[in-house]
């Protein structure tokens, strides 16, 4: 497995997939600062296909080189756009196109030195709709990435099996609460104590919690009452391709 892992490692060429990909990018918005905390990478066909139809090309022969072309894709646009300042990249990676974390990443962290971006910007995101076969494995890359420097997050938190069992297993410096979770939480006391016990659960384990898929007034003021201050939705922007929009761009956010 290791030597594939390091094969794999030094195959990022996307032009191996028949639809070839970029990435979009989504602001992640600290309202208590106002200002951009992040920019969520998600891939795109480079036509505007969307995700699923780039996503139904990944299959076991070339999930690996997949991961990897697409974080090295997104650190090079971020170098050539987002260089200068603080702002988070975050990428998603996919656990099981992962072999050994500190082998893994050379090619991210190539890009990184080659694009001049502080690789400790860097965030690492992952969700998990299917039940791990191997959390052990995950819980290893979440703290090599860690040790490394990198935030970590889990995505789709409540969603799937990424919920409090995967949770008591290890702990990411960042949860990203699902939208399902939020979706019409003003008029939602069930809502509204589930996402109460997340701020607590969150406080005490020191985990930052962010609101994914915002859209609407109502959700954003019922949300931030509560304690959250990082927000991703509609409700101040869509991915646009290529494009990392700043805070005076963004609907409801300056």
């Amino acid at each position: 497995m290791t030597k594939t892992g390091c094969d794999g490692c030094r195959n990022t060429d996307a032009s191996a997939f028949s639809i070839p990909f970029t990435m979009a990018f989504q602001p992640i918005v600290d309202a208590s600062a106002r200002a951009i905390w992040g920019y969520e990478a998600l891939v795109r066909g480079v036509g505007g296909e969307s995700a699923f139809q780039v996503l139904s090309q990944v299959n076991d022969s070339n999930r690996y080189a997949f991961d990897q072309a697409c974080r090295v894709k997104a650190i090079e646009l971020a170098g050539s756009r987002i260089a200068e300042g603080d702002a988070k990249l975050s990428i998603n990676f996919m656990p099981n196109a992962v072999y050994e974390p500190k082998a893994c990443i050379r090619a991210s962290l190539d890009a990184a030195q080659r694009a001049q971006f502080n690789p400790r910007r860097l965030m690492f995101e992952f969700t998990e709709n299917e039940r791990m076969a191997e959390v052990a494995h995950v819980s290893h890359i979440v703290s090599e990435y860690r040790k490394m420097g990198f935030t970590t997050a889990l995505d789709d938190f409540g969603a799937g099996y990424a919920g409090l069992s995967l949770l008591s297993q290890f702990q990411t410096d960042l949860i990203k609460v699902d939208m399902e979770l939020l979706r019409g939480i003003e008029g939602s006391q069930v809502k509204k104590a589930i996402l109460k016990g997340l701020v607590v659960i969150a406080s005490e384990l020191d985990i930052i919690l962010l609101a994914e898929g915002v859209e609407t007034a109502a959700e954003f003021e019922t949300i931030r009452s509560m304690g959250i201050r990082l927000f991703q939705g509609y409700y101040f922007a869509r991915p646009q391709l290529e494009t990392f929009q700043a805070i005076g761009e963004l609907q409801h956010a300056a």
